[in-house]
């Protein structure tokens, strides 16, 4: 991304536009690709993830390929939580097949922050997982 690159909408945000953000959010990561999604934050970007934490685009990236290998059939949807001038809060849930076969629901909420050009700068992520058999699936 060129560093003077713009990512819409950005802040302030207003309902409708935080709620084009989780959109767009959504979209990005039911893609299943690391680089697009990790063009959404800042190059230094901060990020906790359950117990993890990582820092920057390149740990992005490896970070969510890692993730795509092992998490199969992975489809996220994304709510409006809240948000304020430059911070969004979501709420999400998503499924996914791990390799051996076993199916899991995650449940959880970010809470997001951006700089001016509206670009990710922190994500911090609780989740939880619950295994589900695959017939109890609601995302598909």
């Amino acid at each position: 991304m060129e560093k003077d690159e713009i990512k819409l909408p950005v802040p302030p945000f207003t309902l409708e536009t935080a709620k084009q953000k989780i959109q767009l959010a959504e979209d990005a990561w039911n893609s299943q690709d690391p680089i697009k999604v990790s063009k959404a934050y800042t190059v230094d970007s901060e990020w906790r993830n359950r117990s993890e934490f990582i820092n920057g685009r390149d740990e992005i990236q490896s970070f969510l390929e890692n993730k795509w290998q092992n998490e199969r059939n992975y489809k996220l949807k994304k709510e409006y939580w809240a948000h304020s001038d430059d911070r969004i809060a979501v709420r999400f849930e998503y499924e996914y097949q791990m390799k051996d076969g076993d199916w899991f629901r995650a449940y959880g909420n970010e809470n997001w922050e951006f700089d001016a050009k509206g670009l990710m700068k922190k994500r911090y992520a609780s989740i939880n997982d619950v295994p589900i058999k695959e017939e109890e699936r609601r995302l598909k």
